[in-house]
């Protein structure tokens, strides 16, 4: 399989789309670990359908124009972790689940550690909101792209709710 790049610049630093001939398969943080994901070899190509129109929509969710992505998305992990991630997107765009959330809404209501690895192995992040994912305490738990950056989001989010 050919996998293909584009770097992008974003309020939370420079992100790493990759996709494939058919969908994004990833947008990766700055300093996330890059034997994290499998995606090798992986060619530059800056004018690659999929990646200008992510990089597109996500330029239009920074700025506050976009709430929901409508980007073919292809997801690679277990079966397990695609359920998860398939309720991450699910998450509405200023709302905010738990881990125990989410491992009820899969099937699996006493999985929410489980939960909470495969969120932290989500390889979609932004499009696939992992950041929307917050402890049952309410408190933000870990992030790929550092709290820092998941408070930024909710809190770009929560602000675009607001003017609603």
């Amino acid at each position: 399989m050919s996998w293909f790049c584009k770097k992008m610049k974003s309020p939370v630093g420079e992100l790493t789309l990759i996709a494939t001939e058919k969908a994004l398969v990833a947008v990766l943080w700055e300093n996330e670990l890059r034997n994290h994901f499998r995606f090798n070899p992986l060619t530059e190509d800056h004018q690659h359908p999929i990646l200008l129109e992510a990089e597109r929509q996500l330029g239009e969710y920074f700025s506050g124009q976009r709430q929901c992505f409508s980007l073919p998305l292809a997801f690679e992990g277990t079966a397990f972790q695609q359920k998860v991630w398939q309720a991450l997107v699910s998450i509405p765009f200023g709302e905010t689940r738990s881990y125990a959330q989410i491992a009820q809404q899969i099937g699996h209501p006493k999985a929410m550690r489980a939960v909470g690895a495969a969120n932290g192995k989500n390889p979609i992040s932004i499009i696939a909101p992992c950041h929307r994912v917050i402890g049952a305490n309410g408190k933000l738990t870990g992030f790929a792209g550092g709290l820092d950056n998941k408070a930024l989001l909710l809190g770009l989010e929560s602000r675009e709710r607001q003017e609603e």
